[in-house]
């Protein structure tokens, strides 16, 4: 046999959707995980609910690289329909674990072959009728921990923490992945050179967390009380978990009275109008949405930017445009978001890269939402939403709300009721404003959508129109110095540097390690907010080349950044863009990046 690093593979399942093969798939995962090995998994699946072939890759690396690997070296062949287009996808040297009922003639010669006879080990070991279809998955399960020399211990960790909240399910499908690994133990010798150990160090403090989840966690530690949505793929999860979080941590014991109210709305129109709705009446408020849901939102989002009401929004990208591929991730809703709705606007935009950034973006969204009383959005991506990656655990906040500039009963008093909804008091572009139901006869003002002046009175006055939009563009440059700022790494002192953003930094952390050992080091600086910060300019001077590599077509962002800069450095940055839904690997950097690099400019 080959010598081969040991936990260093990817195991990739092609199995059909609804099978419940995406149970046994996290077990394989979550056992593997307990062994103290890092994982990065990544599920495609098809937009209907069943039927239509689906692939689980469970990347596995000692260095703990979290972005998914275009080489597969352990095929799970577990669909007729694929199995011939499946095969062709293993590197050479690679295993197949197959049904045994697949014809191999004419088949590679390259790959090592495990026949299992799934469908007639089901028949005869499974005894529940209605249970065999989804129980099946699980002996391959018990095939890939006797291959890999999983610990049985290991394997029941993974059941144990897959079904806590069915306990009764423990048994039953433990015995279906016995069946498997005595399967292999009674059937074959090992012929190829994959095999797993057990580390330390490497996973220690961390969890198995989705993006979505973690942001539901955070809105809540963000203090969320109003929550109106419509399911679309991949927010939806974002509002179940918000949902399942709330029913533990969102009631009162004495009375079960539920402290927050959550919408289903009848479109995602209604849900942004009942979110704005809210955070007008000082609640803080949410909905969480994807491209074409952000589609209709957009004259509501005017609204809120125009009124300046506090809100925030989290759009869950997926590929586009129209239905696009509903269930494929992507970054090209960026440059729609910002300025979302007709008419001169811009908004803040917050951008995690990491599942914790999700959930410390999305808590402290709503402090951003009432600082400046404006819609704010969380872009996060199917990728990161709805995969399980990798993360310490999430800090408990240390500091209170930042409700921003409300005015008391107290308050009006000491002004003697002389204050203006839009006046620019502090000279940063951020008004004073008045909750609905405060006890004083100069609380209430008009909000509008339409002309209005700094009194909230209507008004068509040009010049009163003109100051407006000024203090509005004068309130995102006070934001641009508070939103998060971008993170740089510089320590490679290359003159060719990286910009990303998003899920796409795994990626970029990989192949930054590629190409220093190619010996082309780069520098990286990753953008986590618009309006974009100061350090852009900065870094683009500091280097002669950089590339700008996101997940769209068009490169939104390198748009963005190019109008940004000042003139003089246009021409030092270009695109590598990644665009067919599949998330990132790090070759669709460091290969375009190596090619570009290796040309004199």
């Amino acid at each position: 046999m080959t010598e081969h690093p040991v936990n260093d593979l990817t195991i990739q399942a092609a199995t059909v959707n609804g099978s419940g093969s995406q149970t046994a798939n996290l077990v394989l995962t979550r056992a593997i995980f307990h062994m103290g090995i890092p994982v990065a998994p990544k599920n495609v699946f098809p937009s209907n609910i069943e039927g239509l072939p689906t692939w689980y890759q469970l990347r596995i690396t000692p260095e703990g690289h979290m972005a998914r690997s275009d080489k597969v070296d352990i095929l799970i062949a577990f669909n007729v329909a694929t199995w011939r287009e499946d095969l062709k996808t293993v590197r050479p040297g690679g295993v197949v674990i197959h049904e045994e009922a697949f014809s191999t003639v004419d088949a590679r010669t390259d790959v090592t072959y495990y026949p299992v006879p799934f469908a007639k080990l089901a028949k005869t070991k499974i005894q529940s009728d209605t249970l065999r279809k989804q129980l099946a998955n699980m002996i391959y399960v018990g095939v890939v921990g006797g291959l890999l020399g999983i610990p049985w211990e290991a394997l029941e960790h993974g059941v144990k923490r897959q079904f806590l909240a069915k306990p009764k399910a423990v048994p039953v499908n433990l015995d279906a992945i016995k069946v498997g690994y005595d399967y292999w133990q009674d059937n074959f010798s090992k012929q190829d050179p994959y095999r797993l150990e057990p580390m330390t160090g490497a996973v220690e403090g961390k969890v198995l967390v989705e993006g979505n989840q973690a942001a539901a966690i955070g809105a809540l530690m963000g203090g969320v009380t109003v929550v109106a949505w419509y399911p679309i793929t991949p927010s939806s999860s974002l509002c179940e978990y918000l949902i399942a979080y709330s029913d533990r941590f969102r009631e009162d014991p004495s009375t079960h009275e539920k402290r927050i109210s959550v919408v289903q709305a009848e479109d995602e129109l209604a849900a942004v109008g009942m979110a704005i709705g809210a955070g007008w009446a000082g609640a803080r408020s949410m909905t969480s949405t994807s491209g074409p849901g952000i589609s209709l939102m957009a004259e509501f989002t005017g609204l809120g930017y125009y009124a300046e009401v506090p809100v925030v929004i989290f759009d869950i990208q997926r590929i586009g445009p129209s239905t696009g591929l509903p269930t494929r991730t992507s970054q090209a809703d960026i440059g729609f978001v910002y300025t979302l709705s007709h008419g001169d606007t811009k908004h803040l935009v917050l951008l995690p890269g990491t599942v914790e950034e999700c959930y410390e973006f999305a808590r402290d969204a709503f402090d951003y939402a009432d600082r400046f009383q404006t819609p704010v959005f969380v872009l996060s991506d199917l990728d990161l939403g709805m995969n399980l990656w990798m993360t310490p655990e999430f800090q408990y906040p240390e500091k209170p709300f930042d409700r921003g500039k409300v005015l008391s009963k107290e308050d009006l008093d000491r002004l003697t009721g002389d204050w203006g909804r839009y006046r620019d008091v502090d000279k940063d572009g951020v008004p004073y404003r008045t909750l609905p139901g405060t006890e004083h006869p100069a609380a209430g003002y008009f909000t509008r959508g339409s002309g209005h002046d700094e009194s909230a009175r209507y008004t068509e006055s040009a010049d009163a129109y003109a100051r407006n939009m000024d203090r509005l563009l004068h309130k995102l440059e006070t934001a641009r110095r508070e939103l998060p700022a971008p993170v740089s790494d510089e320590t490679a002192g290359s003159p060719a540097g990286v910009i990303a953003f998003g899920s796409t930094h795994a990626a970029v952390m990989e192949a930054r390690q590629v190409l220093a050992e190619a010996g082309k080091p780069v520098d990286y600086l990753r953008l986590r907010a618009l309006p974009l910060s100061d350090e852009v300019a900065a870094f683009v001077s500091r280097h002669e080349r950089v590339y700008v590599v996101e997940q769209n077509r068009d490169g939104q962002v390198f748009d963005i950044i190019r109008l940004a800069l000042p003139a003089e450095l246009i021409n030092r940055v270009r695109s590598i863009r990644h665009y067919n839904g599949q998330p990132i690997p790090a070759a669709a950097i460091t290969e375009p990046l190596l090619a570009l690099e290796a040309v004199p400019v």
